[in-house]
Formats: C-alpha cells, structure tokens, sequence
C-alpha cells in the first residue's frame, strides 16, 4: 500500500503582504476612497515589496504635510527621511518624470495657452522640488497653441544665467510667434528679483523688433509661482 505524502502546510502570508493586497482590493472597488497614507503605502510597495511601507509613508506625510508636498520634495530632502534610499529615488524619479510630461500635453493636443494659470501648471510639475535653477522655455504659434516646451539653460543652486539672445534664437529656430520664459527659484520666494524684472523688460522691448510677441515671464517654487507680466501669483 502506497502512502501519499502529506501536503506541505501552507504558509500563511506576512503581514504586511496580506494587508497591501486588502489596499489593492480597495483601490479596485473604490480608489478615492483610500486615506492618503494608504496610496503613498502602495507605490512604495513597487520598490520595497518585502517590506511594510505603512512607517515610511506616514513619515513621509509627516514630514511634507500633504501628498503634493512629498511629490514636490527635493531629491536631498527624502533622501533624509529614514528608509528612503537610492533605490527608491529611482522610482520616484520615474514618478516624477511621468507627471512632467503628462502635464505637457498641450503640446499634442495644441490647446492654447491662454492663461498664466495654464504655463503655472506645467512649469509647477517640472519644476516644483528642481533643488538648482533651470530656465523652460514655452513657445506658441499665433492662436497660442504650445509648439515647444524646452529647457534652454540649467544653472546652480542660487541662479541660472539666462541672456536675451539666446532666448530670441531659440524662438526664431522653432518659427515660434509667443515667448514665455519660465524660471525656478529651488526654496525661494516667487517674487522676482532686479534681475529677473530686468530681464523680463529687455526681452518685452527686444521680442517685437523681431517679430515675436514675449507673453509672461513665470517664477516657480515649491509651493506658488509669479506671473512678472501680470504682477500676481498664479
């Protein structure tokens, strides 16, 4: 008589294992109804699947007060936050870098660019937590449909050495009609300063004598961004 080998016993899950797929049974029903810890415990389960992400995220939370807050944190900022290493930089990156160019859709769609709250918004994205300056620029045809969302110079932690001229030549490349120029202030003040006003007058005198039209000049920071031309933050 042959015996059959008892099963092995099964192993129940860890416990952290068990709840993330009771957080993925709940995002399926009903995302929005996930607590903002719970989202944050779920995309960290990407880089960290063997580990119980519940301490990090409310960390995080803790830290950066609000969802926003931890997407516009700078890269040496969570890296301070204990148990967020390189590894999980790189998702992060990847996470940030989808949103960039997800806020720039416009530029398939050629929607107008009809107000400085629409250039604040794809510049907040690409540039909310950038820990040194850039300078984007956002170039339109004549209906101010976007044809261009480039970054023309990357600069130090303080400033970014942006000249007219290579603001004009670069509108003129890309048969352009409109210029906004868009600038960071990594944790700053939007307000400009004498340069960025000087900058954004020179560029307002110079851009008709050569046929553009300059639109705005915008000032981004973590938390806010500043429209030069209308004088108000957006």
């Amino acid at each position: 008589m042959s015996v059959k080998p008892s099963a092995a016993p099964t192993q129940p899950l860890p416990r952290h294992q068990g709840h993330r797929a009771r957080l993925r049974a709940k995002l399926d029903h009903d995302a929005p109804a996930l607590a903002d810890y719970e989202v944050l415990e779920l995309f960290l389960g990407y880089a960290l699947p063997r580990r119980d992400t519940r301490p990090l995220a409310d960390e995080l939370l803790r830290q950066f007060k609000s969802i926003r807050g931890v997407l516009d944190a700078r890269p040496d900022e969570l890296l301070h936050v204990e148990g967020f290493g390189p590894g999980m930089m790189v998702l992060w990156q990847v996470m940030r870098e989808l949103l960039a160019r997800h806020a720039v859709s416009p530029l398939r769609t050629r929607e107008a660019l009809a107000t400085p709250q629409a250039v604040a918004a794809m510049a907040r994205t690409r540039l909310a937590g950038c820990p040194h300056e850039e300078c984007w620029l956002a170039l339109v045809d004549t209906k101010n449909r976007l044809i261009a969302w480039t970054r023309l110079m990357r600069g130090g932690i303080n400033a970014v050495s942006i000249h007219p001229r290579d603001v004009l030549e670069e509108a003129l490349k890309r048969k352009a009609s409109g210029i906004i120029l868009v600038h960071n202030h990594p944790g700053g003040s939007a307000e400009p300063s004498r340069p960025d006003a000087a900058l954004t007058e020179e560029l307002a005198q110079l851009a008709p004598r050569m046929g553009l039209r300059f639109l705005d000049h915008v000032i981004v920071t973590e938390g806010e961004c500043y429209s030069i031309t209308q004088k108000t933050f957006v």
